[in-house]
């Protein structure tokens, strides 16, 4: 009685909750006036949620039919548009085969067939199908290299063979397909083929699909009707899948030989269909053909003699109690309520997108079964789950696909790689995470603003790149811990490639500009800080970064010391070997914390009275321009770059060297001569050992080639009067 109460108070609350004019506000009002207390709300909120979860599970049920009822429906959609075109087929066979038939022939054909019925009555249906048979075979067009055209209706073995031959003669380069005995043409025609990537039109082909094989050719433009042999593929191994038409593209199919696919592209939607059908018969015509040869080859070696062990009185009886328990097969119980559900659980898991839980279901099923046998109930519960786990595996691909939003970092994709890796799939995951991991680093490479100032612009491209790389390196380190170590041999390769698509962007910006060598040595300096920052988790990218930079910093390098020699020579030859007058204080109070800047730091012996520099302004000019680009290219510099450096100093130094050792030979003025022998002596005493000094600081050892060039000062100081060349 009570549950009958109980039954009709939840019945009447459900009709009072959906009924039209409810209101949530006024029935909580009045549920609160009507109330003892405390205890009748709790029971009434005990009511409402015992009906919300009633509903829910009604939802959810509703939900688990119409899902099934949505797949019934689209497999049955399938079959009804195979069976579709079938009929469709049928119908355009039988319409060319009337329309073939000469009407000259249609009077002669309605006497035979008279006269075949008044003489032998029964046998009408047989002849008159042969006829029929014979006149579609004389009506049967032969295969033209400029449409496609069925062979089925030859006249036998010898007249396909013929018509394969025929037509084999006109591709160069398969001779060898002629010597298959048993091999004829089924269907041949005009395709054309599009890039299975980018759908793009790639080139004309013939093909000819013979009774075991597919044979794809090329056109030759410059011989009309010749084709050249390009491929030719098993109908075992080939799936032919039909492409959706997707306007401009339509009327194609693909053709799936592992490990590559082809697109083709029919002339006209009727000449696709054709292609399809024929395709499926053939291939179908010859696993039947493969099964009767072999159920003959069966035939032929005589029954199995299971028999021996029985009849032999030679065997003892312990080798024949074995095979009793053999034969029994151990039943998997598959009756529990989660088995049975398993297939369709898996479905709503896939929808709601719930990858967790489907891989839990999974995991689950496989210890279950992981060390029972394998009965055909077993067998065909597997195939089920294989199928969801093809979906799933799809779904999981398309969420790291780079098509998807880019947006979360790293820590975005852990979701989808942490369940492929579950799955089994570790290499797929890491091929995946890295490729959306560089459709990432690229998207926010080439989102960078373009600033006028090119150091700035190198900052923030620094630090989005190496921020991103660095990121991405954890959240390896992550998903694929305890994993295959190779695959963090597949994120060094990915790594060196982003470091390629940095050093482009870096490159384009600093180099083809053609900035300053010290804008130069700044960008690099930064790009190299950043790249060191990658040491703190064990990734030392320092030796990629210098090998991809390597040429463009040579190239900087080269630059920049033709630039310091144009301007030599050009002082030089303005050069009137005169002393410096700086006119103020201030102006030579600053060329003296100029030279110590350089590292000369004696040059208050070469400064007189007031403001005079007892130097040349050529030789001062030339001291802070190299020893500029000395301390530019320090910064620039790595092993490889040693004797680019060397011998660019050395050219530098060799043209202030030999002009003035010139000037003091070609001199007669004793004056002059004097004050360019001192300007020599700076060169020699001064300038060129601080550049060897530096030069050693930097590089970490001595220049041999800067050595022997200050020795050659002794030939100034031992004979001054020489007009021997210094060099």
């Amino acid at each position: 009685m009570a549950m009958t109460m109980s039954d009709s108070g939840a019945s009447r609350l459900r009709r009072q909750l959906e009924s039209g004019g409810f209101e949530a506000r006024l029935y909580v009002k009045q549920l609160s006036q009507q109330s003892d207390g405390d205890r009748d709300l709790q029971e009434h909120r005990q009511r409402i949620q015992a009906l919300a979860e009633e509903t829910a599970q009604n939802l959810k049920r509703n939900v688990y039919q119409n899902y099934r009822q949505f797949i019934e429906t689209a497999r049955e959609i399938s079959y009804l548009e195979s069976e579709m075109y079938q009929l469709s087929h049928l119908l355009t066979e039988q319409k060319s085969s009337l329309e073939s038939i000469p009407l000259t022939l249609l009077p002669a054909a309605a006497a035979a067939g008279a006269a075949a019925a008044s003489a032998s009555g029964g046998e009408e249906g047989v002849g008159g199908a042969g006829g029929r048979d014979h006149l579609r075979g004389q009506a049967g067009f032969f295969p033209s290299p400029g449409g496609a055209s069925r062979d089925g209706s030859g006249p036998g073995e010898e007249g396909k063979q013929r018509t394969l031959t025929t037509l084999l003669e006109k591709v160069e380069g398969c001779r060898h397909l002629l010597e298959t005995p048993g091999q004829y043409l089924v269907y041949n025609g005009d395709l054309v083929e599009y890039d299975a990537d980018h759908m793009a039109q790639l080139q004309r082909v013939h093909g000819f699909l013979m009774n075991d094989c597919l044979l794809v050719a090329t056109w030759l433009p410059q011989r009309r009707g010749m084709y050249r042999y390009d491929a030719l593929y098993s109908l075992d191994g080939l799936a032919v899948v039909n492409v959706k038409d997707n306007p401009p593209m339509k009327d194609m199919f693909k053709l799936l030989m592992f490990p590559e696919s082809r697109i083709f592209q029919a002339e006209n939607a009727k000449i696709k269909r054709e292609w399809l059908e024929v395709l499926e018969e053939t291939k179908r015509a010859l696993s039947e053909k493969r099964r009767r040869e072999q159920e003959e080859a069966a035939a032929l070696r005589g029954p199995p003699q299971v028999t021996s062990k029985a009849t032999n009185p030679f065997e003892d009886d312990e080798e024949e109690e074995p095979a009793v328990p053999e034969v029994e097969e151990e039943k998997v119980d598959l009756s529990m309520e989660w088995i049975q559900e398993l297939p369709e659980d898996l479905d709503v898991c896939i929808a709601q997108r719930d990858f967790e839980g489907a891989v839990d279901l999974l995991d689950k099923l496989n210890h279950y079964l992981e060390d029972k046998p394998s009965p055909p109930p077993v067998k065909e519960l597997r195939a089920k789950v294989d199928e969801r786990v093809r979906q799933l595996t799809e779904v999981l691909v398309f969420e790291l696909s780079p098509d998807r939003s880019l947006r979360g970092g790293p820590k975005a994709t852990r979701r989808a790689v942490s369940q492929l890796i579950r799955l089994g799939q570790c290499t797929k995951a890491c091929e995946l995470f890295l490729r959306n991991r560089a459709a990432a680093v690229h998207t926010a490479i080439r989102q960078l603003r373009i600033e006028g100032a090119t150091l700035l612009y190198i900052h923030k491209l620094c630090h989005v790149f190496f921020t991103s790389l660095l990121e991405t390196a954890k959240e390896f380190e992550i998903d694929f811990a305890g994993t295959d170590s190779g695959c963090y041999s597949a994120f060094v390769v990915w790594a060196r490639s982003a470091m390629g698509m940095f050093v482009d962007a870096f490159s384009k910006q600093v180099f083809d500009s053609k900035e300053s060598l010290s804008t130069a040595a700044e960008c690099v300096k930064v790009a190299k800080e950043h790249c060191q920052q990658l040491g703190d988790i064990g990734l030392d990218l320092t030796f990629i970064i210098h090998a991809l930079l390597v040429k463009d910093i040579q190239g900087a390098l080269h630059s920049y010391k033709e630039i310091i020699i144009e301007a030599t020579k050009h002082r030089n030859s303005e050069e009137m070997w005169r002393k410096m007058n700086l006119m103020t204080p201030e102006a030579l109070g600053k060329l003296k914390e100029e030279m110590k800047s350089c590292g000369v730091s004696n040059f208050e012996q070469y400064t007189g009275d007031d403001c005079w520099v007892n130097l040349s302004y050529t030789v001062v000019a030339f001291t802070k321009q190299t020893m500029g680009f000395l301390e530019e290219a320090l910064k620039l510099y790595f092993p490889e770059l040693h004797m680019v450096l060397l011998e660019s100093l050395v050219e530098i130094i060799l043209v202030a060297v030999q002009h003035v050792d010139y000037s003091l030979r070609c001199e007669q003025d004793p004056e002059k001569k004097a004050f360019i022998r001192q300007n020599a002596s700076f060169l020699y005493e001064t300038v060129l050992p601080v550049v060897e000094k530096r030069f050693e600081e930097g590089v970490g050892k001595p220049a041999k080639q800067l050595q022997d060039l200050r020795n050659a000062s002794r030939l100034i100081r031992v004979n001054p009067e020489s007009t021997t060349s210094v060099v």
